[in-house]
Parts: structure tokens; sequence; C-alpha cells
């Protein structure tokens, strides 16, 4: 901090670089926390606000919203957290608290719209130290380290949530699409749920890794190469019961009729990222006919992250990362934009 301000690294507008930038902070509230930052998973969402693909950016914009750190300084009226305390920060800071959806849990879907980390001008975690509001602040069980907490608040809770929704009986059928950043920890999670697992990937070269996270069937499916733009030949021992479609980019044309028609009866296709292009296609005939459902999932609540986050400690479901020095920002997004990463980054603060 210099004069009481704090520092952060800031994009200054659409498709820039991130850069020191020195800000007043907001007085730590009566409910607040303020933690020392120690790690910040990269997620492409990061890039996406970065570069304004949603058309809704605030510039000076200080992204990270898989922050882990270490409790410093406590509101006065906040009796859960103290001093010292593990605790990491996703997606959400706040929301209304009173709504239905909040009173159950699932702030997520928070019918005032919750308040996101890194939205509407708020700031995230890359900085030395971040203040927000206590409830928020999800204590770590100490049977997972920080390194890989920081990916789990969001590209884990992304992919817990919906498996947790839709496998509903064991040995269900469970598709993952696109072996990646979230695809690698949903094959993990799938199977220590009891689901038998099928990783699809346009990659030949991930068969063995995805098998060593739980694949027990591996189909390589590359829609774009399918004869005459039609759908892949998938075998019918590959058809599932959930799709999760982890991929970070559309079906060619938008097309989900060739995810759709993996699926059994009475399956469901959920979708968890959002791509710049976000218009999609679906056949109706074999949605009706099928009784296919198509599902959206948008992280987690409080009650799914601390859930999550104890079933991974149980199961020892760790993402793949590599890191990086914080003050090396710029270079990790580049890695995340090429796709050189296998398959997170997580960022230590040095600064």
């Amino acid at each position: 901090m210099a004069d009481g301000k704090f520092f952060a690294y800031a994009c200054m507008g659409p498709k820039q670089k991130f850069e020191p930038f020195h800000y007043e902070p907001d007085p730590l509230g009566p409910n607040d926390v303020q933690i020392k930052v120690t790690h910040n998973g990269l997620c492409h969402t990061d890039l996406h606000l970065r570069d304004n693909d949603w058309n809704n950016g605030t510039y000076p914009f200080v992204a990270g919203h898989e922050v882990v750190g270490i409790v410093e300084q406590v509101g006065a009226n906040v009796t859960t957290h103290k001093v010292g305390d593990r605790v990491a920060y996703g997606w959400m800071r706040d929301s209304c608290r009173s709504c239905l959806s909040c009173i159950r849990g699932e702030e997520n879907l928070c019918a005032e719209g919750y308040t996101g980390l890194i939205l509407n001008g708020n700031k995230g975690g890359f900085q030395p130290r971040l203040r927000a509001p206590a409830d928020f602040a999800i204590k770590l069980p100490e049977g997972l380290d920080s390194v890989a907490a920081a990916p789990l608040m969001c590209a884990g809770i992304t992919v817990y949530s919906p498996l947790r929704t839709h496998i509903t009986r064991p040995g269900m059928k469970v598709g993952v699409v696109g072996i990646g950043g979230l695809g690698h920890l949903a094959l993990q999670i799938a199977r220590a749920m009891g689901a038998h697992v099928t990783a699809f990937s346009t990659s030949p070269t991930k068969e063995e890794e995805a098998r060593s996270m739980g694949a027990q069937q591996f189909v390589v499916y590359d829609a774009q190469a399918a004869p005459g733009g039609g759908h892949p030949e998938v075998p019918k021992s590959a058809h599932v019961d959930v799709l999760v479609n982890c991929a970070p980019v559309l079906p060619p044309n938008g097309d989900y009729r060739n995810f759709m028609s993996l699926l059994n009866p009475d399956g469901t296709l959920v979708l968890t990222g959002i791509p710049p292009d976000a218009v999609g296609q679906v056949g109706l005939l074999d949605l009706i006919f099928g009784q296919k459902k198509l599902a959206g999932s948008v992280v987690g609540g409080r009650m799914m992250l601390k859930e999550m986050f104890e079933f991974c400690a149980a199961n020892n479901i760790k993402p793949v990362t590599v890191t990086r020095p914080l003050s090396q920002l710029n270079e990790a997004m580049d890695e995340v934009e090429t796709n050189k990463v296998r398959y997170r980054i997580v960022l230590l603060t040095d600064v």
C-alpha cells in the first residue's frame, strides 16, 4: 500500500495488457474481511472480460475470481472468520441474502442478481490484498493445498454443481466434451460420484491422461471433421445419460444437434460456458421425442462450494496446474489464449 492506496494489476481498456495500478479501497466494513492474497487461478473468463467479449466490461478492470488468501483483518461484526484463516473467493462476492434462492444457499440464482467479484467495477484477486464480505469467504479444508484450491473456485464448481444435480443414481453414463481446464476436473468428479465416464475429445493424444483421471471410455470426437458436415460416427455404447459440454467454443455453426444425438432417451445436455457468439441450434424433434433436456449451469452457491471442497479433499480430486508469478500475468494470459496450458495456471503473489 502507498498512502493508504491498494496496488493491483488492471486492464485500462478492451484487449489491453494489465499494468500496475493504485486505487483507494473502500473502508473495511463491519461485515467484511481483508485477506492477503496468496494464489489466483487464471480462468478464460478473465480473458473474456478483459477483451469485453460479452459487452459488459468496466475499466479499469482488476480480474481474478479464483482467489485464495489468508485473513489479516476482520470487520467489527464478523464472528465466522478470524485472522489467520485460509479462505477462498470465487465468482460471487455478495447477494441479496433474502430471496428464496439465497435462503436455500443458491446465491448463484439470486432473484435480485448476485454481486460479482470482478463485475461492475469490483476488484478481484490480481492484487496483494482484497476486501470483500466475510460471508462469501469460503474456509478451506486442511486436506486441500492452496494451489489446488484456487481453480476449484470457478472451474471446479462449474462442473461439480451440474454433476451433483444431474447424477441421480449410481452407474449413470456421463460424458465430458472437451478435456481441458474444466473437463479434466469433470472426469475426476463424475467418476468419484459413481458414474461410468466417457471422455470426448478432438485430441487422440489426451486418451491416456483422460483415462488416468477417471474416463473408462475415450472417443475421438471432431464435429468439424465429420463427412459432409454431418454427425461424427459414435458407437451406441458411448451414448450417455448426462453430457457436460466443457469446450470453450461453440460446435460448428452453433449446432448442438450433434451433442444431443449422443444422449440416451431422457438424457441431459449441460452447457457450462459462454462463447463470445453465444447462439446455438437444437433439434426440437430429438428433444421432444427423446424426452431430452438442455440445461445450463452457473457456478454454485456457498452451500455447494463448501460441499465441493469437502468432496474434493475426501476423494483427492485436484486440478493439474502450473504456477507462474503474478507479476508475469500478461505472459500467463498469452499461454491460456494460445491453448498452451495443461490444464490451469495458478498465479503466486510476488508483489
